[in-house]
């Protein structure tokens, strides 16, 4: 269709629910690397439990009835072309940049095919198998996910988290109860935290990889583990942006955009996800809902008319497990009030299925 040429660059959680609510509407293209999506949120659980390895890549066959899906990765974006790897150029009216952000494994992943990122979780989890003592560096929502899921896992394994903050959760969003259900329940399993306090240097050994060493932090203690993770990290993946767009990026590499989430000073560009500038938390559930309002005002500015749906971020809410029967959340009631949630509901939210059949639907798998 001529002039409804819609490229999304990224088929994480906010490209794909753009490019499936625009298939009927539009010509659309999905540019993604990876050969399978990578359900992230899954991600920790599929570290420790091989059995949860199909519920992480799910494929992309039923997304789309009449756009395509290339599998390649973009090297340079512009507000009318997508230029790949492959030398090929895909040519557009609209460009929706869904790149979204770099994660330390294993909570994301940088391999492109499905079997290599499968092999390293593999790798991964003999490495747990014969560790005494992980050392987690970060407590912010990924670290204790993490903690959690190892307790779980591996209930006799000692787990240490360092954080250089004075509390866990440092997000000033989030509520002092929430901080203080997840810290009990994790030291009751025996995770030991030690706070306001950095590394002095890193382990001499790549994460996820069983290797005993000794580390220092800037307070003088000595912690010596055997395994170490890094929770902290995340990065904006805007370095393909060329000629104006170059100039709509932030110091952290994020895209900045209108209230639209088109970007700035660009009609026809626009931006979902952790890679759009919006003032809240990196969550999946945050990029489906930019996707839905660029998906709307796609709808309206290619039938003509102007955009009208405005993305307001509301109050901060959030769903962390510890494994499948732990964990706390925050989270809004009617009156606009924010509450905590204990471990049960959490469990029922989150905790037992992960999003998985919510993610299922989304890409059309039944």
């Amino acid at each position: 269709m001529s002039g409804n040429r819609v490229v999304v660059v990224g088929g994480g959680y906010a490209g794909i629910v753009v490019a499936r609510e625009l298939d009927d509407v539009a010509d659309v293209t999905l540019v993604e690397p990876r050969s399978e999506f990578v359900h992230a949120t899954a991600a920790l659980r599929g570290a420790v439990d091989v059995a949860w390895e199909p519920n992480v890549f799910l494929p992309y066959d039923e997304l789309l009835t009449h756009g395509r899906i290339v599998h390649d990765r973009a090297r340079r974006i512009t507000p009318r072309s997508v230029h790949l790897t492959s030398s090929d150029v895909i040519e557009a009216d609209h460009v929706v940049i869904a790149t979204g952000t770099s994660y330390p494994f294993p909570a994301k992943f940088i391999e492109a095919d499905s079997w290599v990122a499968r092999a390293r979780l593999g790798r991964l989890r003999e490495a747990l198998a014969t560790s005494t003592h992980a050392l987690l560096v970060g407590a912010g929502p990924v670290g204790l996910e993490l903690a959690g899921e190892l307790h779980h896992a591996y209930p006799d394994m000692q787990i240490t988290i360092v954080e250089q903050e004075e509390r866990i959760l440092p997000s000033p969003e989030l509520m002092e109860p929430l901080r203080a259900s997840l810290r009990a329940q994790l030291e009751d399993a025996g995770v030991r935290f030690v706070l306001g306090a950095r590394l002095g240097y890193l382990p001499p050994v790549d994460v996820g990889i069983h290797q005993p060493f000794t580390v220092e932090t800037t307070t003088g203690e000595k912690i010596s583990a055997d395994i170490w993770f890094r929770a902290y990290g995340n990065r904006a993946e805007s370095d393909a942006l060329d000629g104006t767009l170059a100039a709509v990026r932030r110091g952290d590499g994020s895209i900045r955009v209108d209230g639209y989430l088109r970007v700035a000073g660009h009609g026809t560009v626009w931006a979902v996800g952790d890679v759009a500038d919006v003032k809240e938390s990196k969550r999946a559930q945050h990029a489906i809902a930019h996707a839905h309002v660029v998906a709307a005002n796609l709808k309206a500015v290619l039938a003509g008319e102007e955009p009208t749906v405005l993305y307001r971020p509301e109050p901060e809410i959030v769903v962390i497990p510890l494994g499948p029967e732990g964990g706390a959340s925050q989270v809004m009631k009617r009156d606009g009030s924010r509450v905590v949630l204990d471990a049960h509901e959490t469990s029922r939210i989150k905790g037992q299925d992960l999003m998985v059949g919510p993610v299922k639907e989304m890409l059309g798998i039944e």
